[in-house]
């Protein structure tokens, strides 16, 4: 069985609002389950994609910062 982690992902939420793609993602991070991580990547993955330089520029930034802790 060849499953491709991406689509199902995708396919998975795609028509979500927006309240509901942060209940996906709130709850994948609360429960700290590590079979969720791939699938937040997935998300993150979108995002990038979508994203102009300046919203990528901040992301790296809001990204550094967040590891200094």
């Amino acid at each position: 069985m060849n499953l491709n982690l991406r689509n199902a992902v995708i396919s998975n939420v795609s028509g979500n609002t927006q309240a509901q793609l942060e209940d996906t993602i709130v709850d994948a991070i609360q429960s700290g389950e590590e079979k969720m991580l791939p699938g937040l990547g997935v998300l993150f993955e979108v995002i990038w994609q979508n994203a102009d330089s300046n919203e990528k520029q901040e992301m790296l930034e809001t990204l550094e910062q967040g590891l200094k802790k």
